[in-house]
């Protein structure tokens, strides 16, 4: 059952506000915005809309962890991606959505009203700039998970998770080391990157090992070497880490 509706979040004290849609908007944009928003509270576990499931609004993730997932007609699931802080869920133009989207941890939307929200885009050419950039690193995002799936071993499959989400916390800052909350379970881990639960619990174990990870429980992972992380996960570029 959705948690009590938020009202009274200010999107000058918003933790998303440098990098969510509106990230562009002025003082004016953001005014319109707040006359078409709410926040709403989904428990995890709890889903936030079923595929093809009419769209009476689009909303950017605050806090928390979502998972998209496609099921097929004999039943199988697949995730085919995480939503976290940030990301946009929902199109203009388009009346449904294409896939399910649970809630993975407790999660928290800024929602928007469908049909003001696109008519702000028409009208605002910060929204529409913003939407673009948005959908452009989403296409990153796919075909990096197309790369992770079909071609890396788990050892680079579990750095590149740990590495998306240290970029994803710390997006502008170029350190070595840092503190990761893991608001997925182990489970959901080896769910979202097609491994089993013994595999994942190995590599990390093994990462730990080598001092390039520390964790006393399953709450936080202390990232202690982003370097050698990155250097695990098998690409090639840097990704703005180390000094």
């Amino acid at each position: 059952m959705t948690l009590p509706i938020l009202r009274d979040f200010q999107c000058s004290h918003c933790p998303i506000r440098h990098r969510a849609v509106c990230s562009h908007c002025d003082t004016g944009e953001l005014n319109m915005l707040e006359n078409i928003k709410t926040y709403r509270s989904f428990s995890a576990g709890e889903v936030i809309f079923w595929r093809g499931e009419p769209l009476g609004y689009v909303a950017s993730l605050v806090t928390g962890v979502a998972a998209l997932s496609k099921t097929l007609e004999d039943g199988r699931t697949q995730m085919v991606g995480l939503l976290l802080p940030s990301d946009f869920i929902g199109r203009p133009g388009r009346d449904k959505i294409d896939f399910d989207v649970t809630a993975t941890t407790d999660v928290t939307l800024c929602c928007f009203d469908r049909k003001p929200f696109e008519t702000l885009v028409r009208e605002t050419p910060h929204l529409t700039q913003r939407l673009m950039e948005l959908a452009l690193d989403e296409l990153d995002v796919a075909r990096d998970w197309m790369l992770l799936l079909g071609r890396k071993t788990a050892r680079e499959k579990i750095a590149t998770f740990l590495e998306m989400l240290a970029r994803r916390a710390e997006p502008d800052e170029k350190r070595s080391s840092m503190i990761l909350p893991m608001s997925m379970t182990r489970d959901q881990i080896a769910n979202f990157l097609g491994l089993t639960l013994e595999t994942v619990s190995r590599q990390l174990n093994a990462f730990k090992k080598q001092g390039v990870i520390e964790f006393s429980d399953r709450k936080y992972i202390a990232v202690k070497d982003l370097p050698a992380l990155h250097a695990a996960s098998g690409d090639d570029s840097d990704q703005g880490f180390g000094s």
